[in-house]
């Protein structure tokens, strides 16, 4: 607003004053506070790790007990089976995608969670996610997902306990056998577990959707697959197509969505932000702000292949794959061409002739950036695509 002239500078201090007061992490479901939650799903870390405010008596004695478990764990004669691979293993890297689906957390646990299973050595491919969702009911919708609901919130009403609690009931889609380090299965962890206020966490009966927060769209433009946070698309962007208006870095994008470049019905493709191309996923929070400061958020859409804030709201698609810097079909779109979105039906689309692309992809050539770290060069020769987790490839 600030950036369009609906703000006056007096107005943008003193929301930048007072929307932080304390400490801790950001009070929604953004990046910190999902990886916090899907750490309690996976069980590495004590219930309430995702949702107990920070600097209260609750934070403080937490911090003690999992000082304590710490140093048992260490002692245990039979210390070995607490090694984290025994842990987080592949019913913990499920359960943490059902709880992801359930509260409908940031696309870039995604990312994390992709790498995470390969640092595991868990098989698990990204079209597994949207199998996932089918049979998770979106029960607890946070800040940002158009919603005034806040962690504390979610602490109060039961916290991620009673999230898994309540998904269980579905029966067989939460492994309820899944150790954690507290020497407890995640069932003896929840079987106790209610939702002290179901206007906070829902039953899945009364669910905001009867499938997960997050989806993983395909088509000829995402081939190895797109994310996007459902939970925050307003009824409206679910199904959307419009023109492209094409940036080759975020730098541009924000100059050119705070000129006034991208309008209502259009498309913002911003490219090369990939984990090659970037290199590294820098977060790019600024240009979806700037399309709901500006009022655009329910008329225009987003895509790239680099990633966003866990704060993104909107149809903001992230992580496309191949990405640009690897000659991804996201770099031969040009200004005008209709692309096209279904989120119901996983679809991330193109709608551009076949032998317009091959004759476009005849001259392509990627954009190359000067990178003057060798360390960073390095990176961008090995990384994958966000698909494969922006893993390092150990075999060329």
């Amino acid at each position: 607003k600030h950036a369009d002239g609906k703000m006056s500078d007096e107005e943008l201090y003193e929301i930048e004053c007072e929307a932080c007061p304390s400490g801790g992490s950001c009070s929604g479901m953004f990046t910190a506070n999902s990886m916090n939650t899907l750490c309690e799903a996976m069980g590495v870390a004590l219930p309430g790790n995702g949702t107990v405010l920070a600097m209260t008596p609750e934070r403080i004695e937490m911090v003690k007990t999992a000082a304590r478990r710490i140093v048992e764990m260490v002692m245990d004669e039979n210390s070995a089976k607490w090694n984290m691979r025994n842990i987080l293993n592949d019913k913990a890297v499920h359960n943490a995608f059902v709880v992801d689906m359930a509260m409908g957390g940031s696309s870039n646990t995604v990312l994390h969670m992709l790498s995470i299973a390969k640092e595991a050595g868990v098989d698990f491919d990204i079209t597994q996610i949207n199998t996932i969702s089918e049979n998770v009911a979106h029960i607890a919708k946070i800040s940002p997902s158009l919603s005034t609901v806040h962690m504390d919130d979610i602490n109060r009403a039961g916290g991620v306990n009673a999230v898994m609690k309540e998904v269980s009931r579905r029966g067989g889609i939460l492994h309820t056998d899944a150790m954690t380090v507290t020497g407890e299965t995640i069932g003896e962890r929840i079987k106790d577990a209610v939702i002290k206020d179901p206007n906070i966490i829902h039953t899945n009966e009364n669910a905001y959707s009867p499938v997960g927060g997050l989806s993983i769209l395909f088509g000829n433009l995402a081939e190895e697959g797109a994310v996007v946070k459902t939970a925050g698309i307003a009824p409206s962007m679910r199904q959307f197509k419009g023109k492209a208006v094409c940036f080759n870095s975020q730098q541009e994008a924000i100059a050119g969505i705070v000129g006034h470049k991208v309008k209502a019905g259009d498309v913002v493709v911003i490219r090369y932000e990939g984990p090659k191309g970037g290199p590294g996923m820098q977060e790019m929070l600024a240009p979806t702000a700037l399309i709901m400061g500006m009022g655009l958020g329910e008329s225009v859409a987003l895509i790239t292949d680099g990633r966003f804030s866990g704060a993104t709201r909107g149809a903001s698609i992230g992580h496309v794959s191949p990405e640009a810097a690897e000659g991804g079909m996201i770099a031969l779109i040009e200004d005008g061409d209709e692309i096209e979105l279904d989120v119901d039906k996983h679809l991330l689309q193109l709608n551009v002739g076949y032998d317009v692309l091959e004759q476009r992809r005849l001259h392509f050539k990627p954009i190359t950036k000067e990178i003057p770290s060798k360390w960073l060069k390095r990176y961008s020769l090995l990384v994958s695509n966000a698909s494969n987790g922006a893993a390092l490839k150990t075999e060329l």
